[in-house]
Order: structure tokens, then sequence, then C-alpha cells
């Protein structure tokens, strides 16, 4: 069966509104209305459960995910593995010449807009809210959680706190935030993207299941992948906003002297949705990529003031030890199994922890991250994806981890007495990065300049995720509209708002973040059958099983009976 790449073009696109009509009139207009319906009432029964029965959720979500670490944490440190392994393949194959989109498409954005939103939505408040604490946790060697603070450290014989456990903790920072995360959002987005614009298929999941089922896509199985991408994308935004609303609390009390507690918390969270849905409003062509360039703008800003106002040389010197550290163990970190309990229970609750975390945003960030890369060669996606963010994230916990190493490696006080790591045993995570500014500037005007700076970046940074998850959720529930009704813009941004609010006035902000991670596991199959599966229509495509032309792909080639 053969057709050409303009008639494969409007066959799939009859296929999706023969398969699934959108609503054409009424509430849901252009929306599907069964998921948008089933996605909204599962969020208000979990927001109804976790925010009344906060001890019971915790409990609950707690021991699932104890469990899912414990039985299959060698599940997750194989799957990532995997993924890199898959990157490296696309980028040295003849598969990396494929665009994405019709072989003359060419990038919609620039390189700089396009690395800007990647950074913005893809790790935005994560390194400020870890980037300082992250590095002081394995620095310390008090074991006050039950189990080794930084075990690779312990191993290298750098039990003492002092200059080569600091390279140590670095290392391990750059291990959880480096190539291994960003491998997933890589298989997702250039799964995504290449269905969407080659394929001509939905830009939603559930088309990178189409060379195994099909038309298929369209029934309940491609609905039940599509809601878990909403759900997750709901509740992970939800989570950071929590975490981020609480760090801008604080560096607010710092700044003007506002109350850190829950009153400022929610104001912040009013003032973020409706930032966050005029954004989405506006799309990515504007609000999105006007707000991810700024945010690259300040965070230049902010890392030249510690950069150049800390210990520079020492600085530089501890980044270059510890990135040459992470180079060269990298492959073997992430194929660590450790015997004993102690270090086992650390992998568990860092590393399974973060390669959980990694794979539950996958689906928002990979959707957003496809939104934005038609036009690409796999070979420019996959090395611009895995390396460019990358690289702007190693600089930035070199800097502002370094800084607040070197502070307590230098107190005047004593060795570790600097005060982050209180903080930090204390699990004020939220302070130490303002703790770390004040060894630096103090409380004159330079320090108040560089306070606010950070909780501008705070507040954009989760704008820019917020706004994109709001975009990727309504062009799943549309089927793969690049542009959504923009009521429905409006709805889903302040549903975000409102389960953030809501949990975070009954107390159930960590049993959301629990649940998002015992969500890995289902979204971790779901990744390795889409990664699968633009393998195997690859291999269809350049053996000539599939027809490649200026139009696109014929998608009923993709799968040979």
């Amino acid at each position: 069966m053969s057709s050409t790449p303009q008639e494969g073009f409007e066959a799939s696109e009859s296929r999706v509104f023969k398969a699934e009509k959108l609503a054409q009139a009424g509430l849901f207009k252009g929306m599907h209305k069964g998921m948008t319906i089933s996605s909204s009432l599962l969020v208000l029964l979990f927001v109804l459960f976790t925010g009344t029965n906060t001890e019971l959720a915790g409990e609950l979500f707690g021991s699932i995910r104890t469990w899912i670490e414990v039985t299959f944490g060698w599940y997750y440190m194989v799957t990532i593995v995997f993924l890199i392994a898959v990157c490296a393949f696309i980028v040295f194959s003849r598969f990396g010449s494929v665009r994405l989109g019709d072989d003359d498409s060419r990038p919609d954005f620039s390189n700089f807009a396009w690395f800007s939103m990647l950074f913005s939505a893809g790790i935005g408040i994560g390194i400020l809210f870890f980037g300082v604490a992250e590095p002081i946790f394995y620095l310390d060697n008090s074991g006050a959680f039950g189990y080794p603070n930084n075990p690779y450290a312990d191993m290298a014989g750098a039990g003492a706190i002092g200059y080569d456990r600091a390279v140590d903790a670095l290392r391990v920072t750059f291990f959880h935030w480096g190539f291994h995360g960003w491998a997933v959002y890589v298989i997702v987005g250039m799964s995504l993207a290449y269905f969407a614009y080659r394929k001509k298929l939905p830009l939603a999941l559930r088309s990178a299941l189409y060379p195994f089922i099909g038309d298929r896509i369209y029934g309940p199985i491609g609905h039940i992948v599509d809601i878990f991408g909403v759900l997750g994308c709901v509740f992970g935004v939800a989570t950071s906003l929590g975490l981020g609303v609480s760090q801008m609390s604080v560096g607010l009390e710092r700044l003007i002297g506002v109350d850190s507690g829950v009153p400022t918390q929610l104001f912040l969270i009013v003032l973020i949705t409706i930032v966050s849905v005029l954004s989405a409003l506006s799309g990515v062509g504007r609000g999105i990529r006007i707000i991810s360039q700024w945010n690259i703008i300040v965070s230049i800003l902010v890392v030249a003031f510690f950069l150049f106002g800390g210990p520079t040389s020492w600085l530089l010197g501890i980044f270059g030890a510890s990135l040459g550290d992470y180079l060269a163990n990298f492959v073997q970190m992430g194929l660590w199994f450790p015997e004993e309990d102690g270090p086992a229970k650390w992998q568990n609750g860092w590393t399974v922890f973060y390669w959980g975390w990694w794979l539950a945003w996958a689906p928002f960030v990979g959707l957003f991250i496809a939104r934005i890369s038609r036009g690409r060669t796999l070979r420019e996606f996959v090395i611009g994806v895995l390396l460019v963010p990358t690289i702007i994230i190693f600089v930035w916990l070199g800097i502002f981890g370094g800084t607040a190493l070197f502070q307590e490696l230098t107190s005047s006080a004593g060795v570790g007495n600097a005060g982050i790591i209180e903080l930090v045993k204390a699990w004020n995570l939220p302070a130490a990065l303002f703790a770390s500014a004040d060894g630096i500037f103090g409380e004159g005007v330079i320090g108040w300049i560089v306070s606010a700076m950070m909780v501008f970046l705070l507040m954009s940074w989760f704008v820019t995720s917020s706004d994109s998850g709001t975009l990727v959720l309504t062009t799943i529930l549309s089927l793969g509209n690049e542009e959504p009704p923009k009521a429905f813009r409006i709805f889903w941004g302040v549903v975000i708002g409102l389960v953030a609010a809501a949990l975070l006035v009954a107390g159930g902000l960590s049993a959301l973040q629990t649940a998002n991670i015992a969500a890995a596991l289902p979204l971790s199959l779901i990744i390795i059958v889409m990664t699968l599966g633009v393998l195997k229509s690859l291999f269809n495509e350049v053996n000539g099983l599939g027809k490649t032309g200026a139009g696109g792909d014929s998608e009923t080639q993709l799968v040979k009976d």
C-alpha cells in the first residue's frame, strides 16, 4: 500500500477527526470532551482526598514510593542508561540527518530563543531550590538522615569535610542534574516531535504508540496515555509552584520584611497564576519566548555577581576538577548498585528519587520541547537538548554550590560551621540560597539587589514552567492543536494554581510530590514504548518502508502487515 506524501497527510488528518472528533460547539468546543472531563474529575478527586486526609495520603503515597524505590530502583537506573545509549545512537547513526518535519522545513525559533525556552521550561526553579542545598548536603558527613550523606566521597576516601569531599559533592550534584536526566527529555521530546511534524499525527503522547497499535491510538489506550500526561503536568507544575513560593516568601521576607508564612505564599500563587495565564494566552512565540529570554539575561547577571563577588579563582578551580571527575565517572555512576544498606538507602533517597522526578516531568517538558523544535534535525535536536542546558546547569551549580562549599570550608568559626550545613540539616532548603548570598554581599545595597534578582528568577522561571505546562496539557486535550482554545488555557492555568493553593493550606504538598514520583513507574513504561516506537519508525523510513518527501511521510507506511 502506498500513497503520495500529501495523501498521507490528508489520511492522517482525516483519521484524527473521524475517529475522535473534538467538540464542535458548546462549553468544550475545540477540546476532547471525554478526556477534559475525566482529567478534571481525577484532579478534583485527588485534591479532595489529599487535602482532607493529609496524614493518610502522605502515608499511602510514601509507602508506594518506598516500595517502588526498593523494588524497582535498579529498573529506574537501567532505564535511564538505556535512554542515554539511544541518544548516542541517534547522534552517530544515519538517522541524525532526519528532520523533525518535512525535508525542507527549518526551525521556527533562533538558537538563543530555543535554548532559553529549553532551559527555562526544563529546569527553571529546581536549580535555585537545590543549587546550594544539594552540594552542601553531600559535603556534610554527619549522616543525620540515617544514611551516608555522600557514599561516593566515602568510597574515594574523602570522609572528612575538606576540598576533596567538596569536589565529590559537586560531582554527585552534576550527576543528578546532567546527561542522565536530560536524556529522558530528549527521547520524549524527539518522539513526539517526530510523529507530530514528520508523520503528521497529533502532538500528543498517544502518537508515539502508532507503530505498535495503529489507529487504536484514538481509542481508550490513547486516552489513558494522554490523561497520564495531563495529570503529570498538573501535579508536577503544582508541586514546583508549592516549592517555589516557599523560597520566594523567604526572599521577600529578607527584602521587605513581609512574613514568609502561608498568607504570603498564597498571595504569590495568585500573582504567579495570573501572570502565567496571561503568558500562556499570548502563545509560545510571544510571552513564553520573551520571559524565557529575560530569565537567561537576569540569570547571567546573578551568576556574574556570585562569580566575581565571590572566590573567583577557587570557583573556577573546583568547577574544572568536579566537571572532569564527572565526565570520567558518569557512566559507572549510572550503573552503580550498592550492596550495603546505608548506601542503598542513599541511592533510593537521592538518585532513584531524581530519576523518578525526571521521568514524571518528561511528558510535560518533552511535549513542550517538541512544540518548539519543529524543523531541526534529530542530531541537532539531541545534541542541543542534551548538551546546552546541561552545560548551563553545571556552570550554575558550580558557581552557586561552589560558593556555599567555599564558605563552609573557610568559615571563621571553623570548617563546616558557616551555618548553611545547619540549614540543610534542618531541611530549611529555601533559606540556603539566600544564606550563601549573605555570605558574599552581606545585607547592604548590593546584597539586596542580588536577592531581588533571585526572587525575580524564582518567579519568572516558575511562570515559564506554568505557562508552558498550561499550553502542553491543553494541546494534549485538544488532540495536538498547537493553538488550543484560550478559555481552556485560562481554566487549566487556574486549576494548577488552585491545586497548589489547596494542598499548601491542607499541608498536602509533600504527599503530592511523593505521588508524582510514584507515578513515574507507569510513565517509564510508556517512555520505553515511545523510544522503541520512534526507532522502529526510523528503521522503516530509511529502509524504504515509509515514503519520505517534501510534504512529509505517508503515515500509512509506518506499520507493515
